[in-house]
C-alpha cells in the first residue's frame, strides 16, 4: 500500500489546547474537578440543555442514559442495526433485549415506520426506550420518533427517546440542538469526532429526575463528588453510597481539551461544510455514486458515499482498497450488526435479509476524509482519485 497522502481524519489541536492541559497539570488536580464542571456548564449553555454530565465515553454515557430510563432485565430497546456496536451492547450490559428496525431506503437513519411496526406487533417485550442514531451527523426524524414514543407509552410503561448523538454535534434544527430533541442525548468526543477530548463524551437532558439518577450513577452511586469531598470544609470521608453506580467520570485533563475545542466548534463546522460543498459539486454528476443524505441540522461529521453496483465492474471493497493504494485514507460507517458473530449467536434470526436497506448500505458505503484542516490540495486529490477509480471500473456501455 502506498503512503497515505490524505489521512482519514486528523484532530485540530493547537496552542490553546496545549496551554489548557498544562494548566491542569500545573494545578495538580487531574481527575474530575472544576475544569470538568466548567466544561459541563459551557456545553449545556451551547446546546440549551438544563443538565449536562461529562463522561469518559459515549458508551458510558449511553449506559447512564439507559439505566436512568429504566432499561434492565425484562425490558427491551429499539435501535438500528446500522450503528457502532456500543449502541446495542449497552442495553445488553444492563440485561435488556434489543429489537432492531431497518434504516430508510435513501438515508442512514432508522425508519420510523419500522419502529412502529415493532411497537405495534411486539407483545413479548416491554419496550422502554427507542434509540435513534444520527449517522454521520444527519439527524433522524425526531418529531416522528418522539410522537411514536408518546403514542405507545402507557401509565405503567413510559417509552423514552435516547439520542445516540455521537456524530451530531453541533446539529441544530428549528426545535433546538440534537441532544435535547428526545429525553436524553449522548455525545462522543472520541478523537475522530467534531470536537475531541481524545476519549470522552457528554450526556444531556432537560428532565430533572433523569439528571439526578445519571449524576449519582456516574460516580459509584456516591452522594458527593470528588471535588466536593476534597475541597469543601466537610470531611472527605463523610459520604454515602446510595446506589450501585459506575465509574464513568471525565477527568479535568481531558475536559481542558474539550473546553478549548468547544470554543472553536462553529469554526470547525464551517470548515467541514466548505469541504462538503466541494465534494458535492465535484461528485454531483458521478452516476456511479450516491451522495450523502442532507437534512435539517446536518453536522457533517462524516461524508458517506455509496457506490452504485449496477454502474461498476467492482465491489465496494475493491473500490476502497484502490483508494487506499492511491494514498487516500478511508473508513467504513458502518458494518451492520447482523454481520458479527456475537449478534448472530444472540439472535439467530438476526440476518441481512430482514434488513435490506442496512444490508445494501453496509455493502456499498465508503467514508471519505473530512476534517477541518484538510487543504485544498488534499480535497482535490480525494476528488480526482474517486473519479479516476470510478471511471476505470465503469461497466462498458454504461
Amino acid at each position: 500500500m502506498s503512503e497515505i497522502r490524505v489521512p482519514f481524519f486528523r484532530a485540530s489541536l493547537g496552542e490553546a489546547e496545549k496551554k489548557a492541559v498544562c494548566e491542569v497539570i500545573d494545578s495538580l488536580w487531574l481527575t474530575t474537578g472544576k475544569v470538568t464542571q466548567g466544561f459541563e456548564e459551557d456545553f449545556k449553555a451551547f446546546i440549551g440543555a438544563k443538565y449536562a454530565f461529562a463522561v469518559n465515553s459515549n458508551s458510558s454515557g449511553m449506559i447512564l442514559a439507559m439505566d436512568a430510563c429504566g432499561v434492565r432485565a425484562g425490558k427491551a430497546v429499539i435501535t438500528t442495526p446500522y450503528t457502532f456496536v456500543s449502541t446495542a451492547a449497552c442495553a445488553v450490559h444492563l440485561g435488556a433485549e434489543v429489537r432492531f428496525a431497518d434504516i430508510e431506503k435513501d438515508s442512514y437513519s432508522i425508519d420510523p415506520d419500522k419502529i412502529e411496526d415493532i411497537l405495534r406487533a411486539d407483545t413479548k417485550h416491554e419496550i422502554c426506550a427507542i434509540v435513534p442514531v444520527h449517522i454521520g451527523g444527519n439527524l433522524c426524524d425526531m418529531e416522528k420518533i418522539c410522537t411514536l414514543a408518546k403514542k405507545y407509552s402507557t401509565p405503567q410503561n413510559k417509552i423514552y427517546v435516547i439520542e445516540d448523538a455521537a456524530h451530531s454535534f453541533p446539529s441544530k434544527t428549528a426545535r433546538g440542538y440534537a441532544g435535547i430533541l428526545g429525553d436524553v442525548g449522548v455525545f462522543s468526543f472520541y478523537v475522530t469526532k467534531t470536537i475531541t477530548t481524545g476519549e470522552g463524551g457528554m450526556v444531556t437532558t432537560n428532565d430533572v429526575a433523569l439528571a439526578k439518577r445519571m449524576q449519582t450513577m456516574r460516580m459509584h452511586g456516591m452522594d458527593r463528588t470528588t471535588w466536593d469531598r476534597y475541597t469543601s470544609p466537610r470531611a472527605s470521608w463523610e459520604y454515602d453510597i446510595v446506589e450501585c453506580g459506575f465509574k464513568f467520570n471525565l477527568p479535568d485533563i481531558l475536559s481542558a481539551l474539550g473546553r478549548e475545542q468547544l470554543k472553536r466548534a462553529q469554526l470547525f463546522f464551517d470548515q467541514r461544510k466548505k469541504i462538503v460543498a466541494r465534494y458535492n459539486e465535484a461528485f454531483k454528476d458521478c452516476d456511479f455514486l450516491h451522495l450523502p443524505p442532507d437534512g435539517e441540522g446536518n453536522a457533517w461529521h462524516l461524508y458517506l458515499v455509496r457506490i452504485v453496483p449496477e454502474k461498476l465492474d467492482c465491489d465496494r471493497n475493491t473500490f476502497a482498497r484502490e483508494l487506499q493504494e492511491n494514498g487516500i485514507g478511508i473508513s467504513m460507517h458502518f458494518i451492520a450488526l447482523f454481520n458479527f458473530s456475537y449478534w448472530q449467536k444472540r439472535y439467530p434470526n438476526f440476518t441481512a435479509q430482514h434488513f435490506p436497506h442496512a444490508a445494501e448500505h453496509t455493502d456499498n458505503t465508503i467514508t471519505l476524509p473530512l476534517w477541518p484542516e484538510m487543504t485544498d490540495e488534499m480535497t482535490e486529490l480525494v476528488i480526482s482519485t474517486v473519479k479516476r477509480i470510478g471511471e476505470k471500473h465503469r461497466k462498458k456501455g454504461i
